[in-house]
C-alpha cells in the first residue's frame, strides 16, 4: 500500500509526457501544387506584427527562426537569395502563450467482493487513498511558416508548429524548439498532390 501511493501521484506526470510533443500540420493552394513543385530559389519577407512584445518583433528570435529554417531548405537543395527575383518568398509569425493544465486523478481503488457475482465496482470497500491533483504551468509555442509564390503574390503554403516549453524556457530549449519546427515543417514542403 505504501508503495503504491507514490506510483499513483506519478500518473499525472506519465499522462503528460504523451502531451508533450510537437504537433504540426499544413495547408496548400490545390491549384499551386504544380508551381511549387518547380521552386528552387527563395527569399525573406519583412515581418509586420503591430505588438512590440510579439515574439515576431525581436529580432534575436526572427534570426535563428530564419537561420533554421534555411538549413533545412538548403539540405533539401533550395537556394536562399538576397537580391534579384526568388520563385517564392517566405514569412514567419510566431507566439507564446501561457497554460495551464490540471490532472485529477480519483483516490478510490479497489472492488467490492459480492459472494454471489464476484468482484463489483459499487460499495464501499477497496483502497481509498487521497486523491491527486497536477497543475502545471507551461508556456506554448506556435511558429507560422508562409510560402508566398513571387509571380502571383499569393500565399500557397502555410505550415504551423506548435510544442509546449516549460514555464520559463531557457535559451537552449528555444532553440532546440525553433530547430525541431523548421525541420518539421520544411519536411512537408513541397506540397504532394492529393488524388480526388
Amino acid at each position: 500500500m505504501r508503495l503504491f501511493k507514490p506510483l499513483l501521484a506519478l500518473l499525472p506526470a506519465l499522462a503528460l509526457l504523451g502531451c508533450s510533443s510537437m504537433k504540426v500540420r499544413t495547408d496548400y493552394a490545390p491549384s499551386a501544387v504544380e508551381a511549387v513543385a518547380q521552386y528552387r530559389t527563395y527569399a525573406w519577407m519583412l515581418n509586420a506584427s503591430g505588438d512590440p512584445s510579439s515574439p515576431d518583433r525581436n529580432p534575436i528570435v526572427g534570426e535563428r527562426i530564419q537561420l533554421a529554417v534555411d538549413r533545412e531548405l538548403a539540405k533539401r537543395g533550395y537556394q536562399r537569395v538576397e537580391a534579384g527575383p526568388a520563385d517564392f518568398m517566405l514569412g514567419w509569425h510566431a507566439s507564446l502563450t501561457d497554460k495551464v493544465d490540471v490532472q485529477a486523478v480519483n483516490g478510490y481503488y479497489g472492488y467490492e467482493w459480492d459472494p454471489v457475482f464476484g468482484p463489483v465496482g459499487v460499495g464501499g470497500s477497496g483502497y481509498a487513498l487521497e486523491p491527486v491533483t497536477e497543475v502545471r504551468e507551461y508556456k506554448q509555442g506556435t511558429l507560422i511558416l508562409d510560402v508566398v509564390d513571387s509571380e502571383a503574390n499569393k500565399l500557397v503554403w502555410r505550415g504551423v508548429a506548435e510544442a509546449e516549453l516549460s514555464a520559463n524556457p531557457d535559451q537552449k530549449e528555444r532553440q532546440e524548439k525553433i530547430d525541431e519546427a523548421a525541420k518539421k515543417l520544411v519536411e512537408r514542403f513541397p506540397p504532394e498532390r492529393q488524388e480526388p
